[in-house]
């Protein structure tokens, strides 16, 4: 929670009003019962009408100044505490965004969620009650017990019995909680996770008919959480009936007592009363404390699980080099291999080729190959575990993060549209780009005809472009990717919704603009890579061959496979 309190110094007027505004509530709170102790003695047994009809306006002014202090508080207190989380919030996922691939698989999505979500409104839950409670509490409870001793000393020692017995139930209950609620926290990511596999593998369980299975394993998981959160609301669930108890014991003590004590004149009907309203302010007080400790114990436990996503720092350092050096090659892999984060062996492993500048790169293989993580090296989402890239003679390390952008652009498998205009998406990071540089990428993409159906630039796109067909986001994704004009451009499997005379046109198209452009074509049909100029096999993670078409045919078992499968033979 430290780490976080540097977000609450903007707010640090209101975390200051807000407490003290309570305090001056607390106060008025502990006057009562004294002006009651005086009506009772001195105007109902003074038969004193008109002292009671004072005492009783002196009532009314304190309800209204506390009301009004009250609300106050209350405004500081919930600024303060949506500001803070709005704060955390704004820099946590600043933080996220500086994360890499890599740093971002060990963490996993469902847990960032959470992190954004659950954990940052448990700690404004937190927060708000601290401000209101943290101190208006302790002040009623110790403030009652002192004015319980100014009344009568041997009353007063109940209260000094009283409230340590109170503070031993509920710090220990804290204690003991506080802990679980981690646990329990934890098994809501997991819960979360599963969920959101689910949700996006939907078809995939109903096509292979895994459904029960599925059910069964989200049973498993959502009743290991409901144990631990029922094991951590048992033992929270003791702390209003012991808190009764002690109190209610402490009540019955002090009334049989103060009634034997004003039978013999030691104490008035009045002070036994104001006695007992204290005993009442403390257990109210209490209750609230208690409450406000189990929130605060839930908060402490998410502050520390979002604490635990900023202790993790960016694995990617960045260079200061903004251009290349004179070189030949554009692309230089030089014995590559790549282990994620979560995985017992390399993905891939000893590649090395090089690529010209403007030339056309195709890597082909069959699923789970290692096409996909070979071109995620070149923008630098991870970082090679052994061997060295580089980009235009340069390691690709030495780049500034503005530059790699600058200079490739990839257009992934899955293609992703944000809700808003076709302009916003398709000037999506080259917000420069003016109409004209738009539109000459969306020829180039074949997506002419889909800008035209929906009515031009101005065009609404649905969340995750829900309003297009998959080839028509691939398309729309492949203009974007023009639109910033790279010097490396990647295709990753991104014609796999297109016809494939679509495919040959987009195809085309790019060759006849690409100039220096370097241009990585990653596809499983042969007919997408063939008229490469340089063409890389990937077969289990290892590049099993690298040529042009004609050569593969003849000395590449792996791609003449894959070809004699998309082409009948005596078309060879």
């Amino acid at each position: 929670m430290k780490r976080l309190l540097k977000y609450l110094k903007p707010y640090t007027k209101e975390s200051i009003l807000g407490p003290l505004l309570k305090l001056c509530e607390a106060t008025l709170e502990l006057i009562v019962p004294l002006v009651i102790a005086a009506i009772i003695d001195r105007g109902i047994g003074g038969k004193d009408p008109s002292y009671i009809w004072i005492m009783a306006l002196v009532l009314a002014g304190l309800g209204a100044m506390g009301l009004l202090f009250s609300v106050v508080a209350q405004y500081f207190s919930a600024k303060a505490a949506v500001g803070f989380v709005t704060s955390v919030r704004h820099s946590l996922y600043s933080h996220i965004q500086t994360l890499s691939y890599n740093d971002i698989d060990k963490l996993g999505t469902s847990t960032m969620i959470t992190r954004m979500t659950t954990d940052s409104s448990r700690v404004q839950s937190g927060l708000n009650l601290a401000l209101r409670l943290l101190l208006r509490s302790p002040f009623v409870v110790f403030g009652a017990m002192i004015m319980a001793f100014t009344i009568d000393a041997r009353a007063g020692g109940v209260f000094a019995i009283v409230i340590p017995l109170l503070a031993i139930v509920i710090f220990g209950i804290m204690l003991i909680t506080t802990p679980m609620y981690k646990k329990v926290q934890v098994g809501v990511d997991k819960i979360l996770g599963r969920t959101r596999s689910n949700l996006r593998g939907a078809r995939v369980i109903r096509a292979f008919g895994m459904e029960e299975s599925e059910r069964a394993d989200f049973v498993s998981d959502n009743s290991a959480l409901t144990k631990a959160q029922k094991r951590a609301g048992h033992i929270s669930a003791l702390l209003n009936p012991l808190t009764y108890v002690i109190i209610n014991l402490g009540i019955v003590f002090l009334i049989y007592t103060g009634a034997v004590r004003v039978e013999l004149g030691d104490l008035t009907q009045g002070q036994v009363i104001a006695l007992y309203n204290y005993m009442s302010q403390i257990l109210i007080e209490l209750i609230k404390l208690a409450n406000m400790i189990i929130s605060i114990s839930k908060a402490l436990a998410s502050a520390s699980r979002i604490s635990s996503v900023f202790d993790i720092k960016p694995s990617q350092k960045y260079g200061t080099a903004t251009a290349g050096a004179e070189s030949d090659y554009e692309v230089e892999f030089d014995r590559v291999a790549l282990k994620y984060a979560t995985a017992s062996e390399n993905s891939i492993e000893g590649i090395s080729f090089k690529a010209r500048r403007g030339e056309t790169i195709g890597i082909i293989g069959g699923t789970g190959s290692g096409k996909s993580t070979l071109i995620n090296l070149i923008p630098r989402f991870y970082d090679a575990t052994e061997g060295s890239v580089k980009l235009s003679g340069l390691p690709i390390e030495e780049y500034t993060k503005e530059a790699l952008c600058k200079k490739v652009s990839i257009v992934p498998q899955r293609a992703v549209l944000f809700s808003g205009t076709l302009r916003d998406n398709l000037t999506f990071g080259s917000e420069g780009a003016d109409d004209e540089t738009v539109m000459r990428a969306v020829r180039i993409a074949q997506a002419e005809s889909v800008v035209a159906d929906k009515g031009g630039l101005d065009g609404r796109v649905e969340a995750h472009g829900a309003n297009f067909s998959g080839g028509q986001k691939q398309r729309l994704t492949i203009a974007r990717a023009l639109v910033s004009d790279p010097d490396i451009l990647i295709l990753d499997d991104s014609a796999s919704a297109l016809d494939y005379a679509t495919d040959a046109a987009l195809r085309s198209a790019i060759r006849e603009v690409s100039g220096e452009r370097t241009v990585f074509i990653v596809s499983q049909r042969a007919a997408s890579v063939m008229h490469a100029d340089k063409i890389i096999v990937l077969d289990d993670g290892a590049a099993v061959g690298i040529g042009t078409h004609e050569e593969l045919l003849s000395g590449c078992e792996v791609y003449r496979e894959i070809y004699d499968s998309q082409f009948r033979k005596e078309d060879v």
